[in-house]
């Protein structure tokens, strides 16, 4: 492994693999994009100062959140009697919330996690809302059956 030092760009040094391996950062792996360094073939950059970290983390889950508020949206238009799609929102949201909370969470500003939230959050109770609905409505049709017997 190659190391650069941001207070330093003067001291580069190739580091052994396992060394690197414990230290805390974010990695940025591509099966595809290789880049070549003393030539050497580097397939992983682990960025470990946050504030380079950054730019980089909130691209990669800026995009993951729009894709999944596109998901969302159409989850939520859909005319699902069953309630399955409403589930599927919510486990979905409740999915990327994990994943960002395990993976990226450090590496985002309160500012940018908070934003995120208040939108799913407010599709989080459309969801809920629409679920207690369909329960309602299922309800409903159950008494008036029964009251018709």
């Amino acid at each position: 492994m190659y190391t650069i030092n941001s207070k330093s760009n003067k001291k580069k040094s190739i580091t052994i693999r396992e060394e690197l391996i414990n230290i805390d950062g974010f990695l940025m792996a591509s099966k595809r994009k290789v880049f070549k360094i003393n030539g050497a073939e580097i397939r992983e950059i682990k960025v470990v100062d946050k504030k380079f970290a950054n730019p980089l983390v909130y691209k990669k889950v800026y995009q993951k959140y729009k894709n999944l508020i596109n998901f969302l949206t159409d989850l939520l238009v859909s005319d699902d009697d069953s309630g399955d799609s409403y589930r599927e929102a919510l486990n979905q949201i409740e999915k990327f919330r994990i994943e960002i909370k395990n993976k990226y969470r450090k590496y985002l500003k309160k500012n940018e996690l908070e934003k995120m939230s208040k939108q799913l959050m407010t599709l989080k109770k459309e969801a809920n809302n629409k679920i207690i609905e369909l329960q309602n409505s299922y309800l409903e049709y159950q008494n008036q059956n029964n009251h018709r017997r």
